[in-house]
């Protein structure tokens, strides 16, 4: 189970964002991670990404693009 994220994990998650052309400064990644991970909209407009803790990082981001659309209202 995933104590802290890492750049590892970071690194996944602006792998899959910069694709979907979201900018880094609208990102806030949190460094302790949930269960289950999660995308929501900040009151400021940014998407928080929450790493899930119980699942590989390879196998989460998979979802991303959905979690990232369903916060957009999309």
């Amino acid at each position: 189970m995933l104590e802290v994220v890492t750049m590892k994990e970071i690194d996944a998650i602006f792998a899959v964002t910069d694709a979907l052309g979201i900018h880094r400064e609208a990102l806030v990644i949190p460094l302790g991670p949930a269960a289950p991970g999660r995308v929501r909209r900040l009151p400021s407009g940014k998407l928080e990404i929450t790493v899930d803790a119980a699942r590989p990082i390879d196998e989460w981001v998979t979802e991303l693009p959905r979690l990232i659309a369903a916060a957009q209202g999309k």
